[in-house]
């Protein structure tokens, strides 16, 4: 456990590094009478993750932290199928996305994760599963004017009733 809290320090540190480093391409500083450039948010965040990892560090030099106390391995058995239950429900929520929308594949994921993983009802599972994309359709295609990826074309009706409505 100890090995791991450094190494994964490391890892979001030279992540944040680079982060930072490609934020620079667009305007970091403010723009008069537009606001933050584009780089902004995105190379302050970084930062704050790259302070954040120090912080981790220094705790761990100083054995500050439960992990960095800990002989345990990182993963059980336990851990390890869990690892690849989750990570495989998203290699499908993503692969899935192009195929039948990012709203058909959070749906999907939400099933998956909801029903299969956590064993909820299938009451709780369904409205959940409907309204988060419902919500996010709604929040990104009405509100925000961003579209996200809508899959094959066999889904164009549903997405233009859907537009329809909001527009």
């Amino acid at each position: 456990m100890r090995r791991a809290e450094i190494i994964t320090a490391g890892v979001l540190a030279l992540l944040s590094i680079y982060m930072m480093w490609k934020s620079t391409d667009l305007d970091v500083g403010y723009i008069s009478g537009e606001g933050p450039g584009g780089g902004a948010w995105p190379f302050w965040l970084a930062a704050v993750m790259l302070v954040c990892t120090g912080v981790i560090a220094v705790n761990w030099a100083r054995r500050t932290s439960p992990p960095s106390q800990s002989t345990e391995p990182l993963l059980d058995s336990y851990g390890i199928r869990m690892l690849v239950l989750v990570g495989g429900g998203i290699t499908g929520f993503i692969a899935l996305t192009h195929i039948i929308s990012m709203y058909g594949a959070m749906f999907v994921f939400l099933i998956y994760y909801l029903r299969v993983m956590g064993q909820h009802t299938w009451r709780l599972t369904m409205a959940i599963a409907t309204l988060t994309p419902a919500i996010f359709f709604y929040f990104f295609e009405a509100l925000m004017r961003i579209t996200l990826p809508k899959g094959m074309r066999f889904l164009d009706p549903i997405f233009n009733a859907l537009s329809a409505l909001i527009y």
